[in-house]
């Protein structure tokens, strides 16, 4: 198939993107900086394609004889919360101009990366992909007008749109300059590499859905390969189901780079936490759609952790001190 993979060289587009190459699909790399873009070993065989957000005819073309688009780019949560109105404007305005014009191009397949951040700032519970959105945070809404343009401009058309809301995904980059390092568990890797402890702001307690980032393009590639229910399966939940502590999820590192490593960072806690995070409630992202279409299950966190590891001590130094962002 030939597939389109805007943020082909981010973090989950890059991933994607090489994950279909080496299974034999024709794949489309989106970039808005062509003429400085450098390509890894593992995307060498793509076709590297300019993306101009702001001309309808630019996208139409690129979409011209595409089978399915994987729409991987957009503003994470730091720059959209410094940032609300570009962040609408991207997430949401030239999400609908891209699938309008995928639309008008018959791509069989429109798939569009959200968040399940957009249920709730703080998840609790068991959510489901019919669970009531209520996140005012841009990241959250910006993002919904994304899903929204989805699923209206696709709406009783040829193209079948699939809204897929991410949990905590970590893992390898496919390039050390990919912006990924905010994410908690890439964050606490780099940290265990670069400062030999891992510093957090919270006392841990706090659950989250962590999903490694092999088993998200293993997800996308069988959707993208085989048909699914169009009008059941328009929005699914991209999870593993199971809930982690961020102190376990800390711990498991630790031991990881025992083994990986040769030695175990030191976890540094704060003297002082909120006193609210004893309310913390358990945690149930369900993917029961997800199953339904899809035999990939939940894997063991532990390969993806050692890989990240080992990427960030081939990449990154060790350091006496340094500063990181807040968990």
């Amino acid at each position: 198939m030939r597939i389109l993979v805007t943020g082909g060289t981010g973090f989950i587009g890059g991933r994607i993107a090489a994950r279909l190459l080496s299974f034999g699909h024709e794949v489309l790399v989106g970039t808005r900086n062509i003429r400085t873009c450098y390509l890894q070993s593992e995307l060498q065989s793509a076709t590297l394609v300019q993306t101009d957000w702001d001309e309808e005819s630019s996208l139409l073309s690129l979409c011209k004889d595409v089978d399915i688009v994987i729409h991987a780019a957009g503003m994470n949560a730091a720059d959209c919360h410094a940032d609300p109105i570009a962040a609408l404007a991207f997430n949401g305005d030239v999400t609908a101009s891209l699938v309008a014009s995928a639309v008008k191009a018959c791509v069989k397949k429109f798939f569009y990366f959200s968040t399940v951040h957009v249920y709730s700032s703080l998840l609790e519970g068991r959510v489901t992909e019919d669970t009531i959105t209520v996140n005012k945070h841009p990241y959250a809404t910006s993002h919904l007008s994304g899903e929204n343009a989805i699923l209206e401009t696709t709406e009783n058309t040829a193209t079948q749109g699939l809204v897929l809301r991410l949990s905590n995904v970590f893992g390898v980059p496919i390039n050390v300059k990919v912006n990924c390092w905010m994410l908690l568990v890439n964050d606490l890797c780099r940290q265990a590499v670069e400062t030999h402890t891992m510093c957090l702001n919270s006392s841990g307690r706090q659950l989250r859905d962590f999903i490694a980032l092999k088993e998200v393009c293993q997800i996308v590639q069988h959707l993208a390969e085989v048909s699914s229910d169009r009008k059941h399966n328009r929005i699914l939940n991209i999870a593993s189901g199971q809930s982690m502590s961020v102190m376990a999820m800390s711990q498991l590192i630790q031991a990881r780079a025992r083994e990986v490593l040769g030695f175990e960072p030191e976890l540094i806690l704060p003297k002082v936490t909120d006193v609210r995070e004893t309310r913390y409630k358990n945690l149930e992202i369900n993917r029961e759609k997800l199953n339904g279409i899809c035999s990939i299950m939940p894997s063991d966190p532990s390969c993806e952790i050692d890989q990240l590891l080992s990427f960030c001590n081939k990449y990154f130094k060790y350091k006496e001190s340094t500063q990181h962002a807040p968990l």
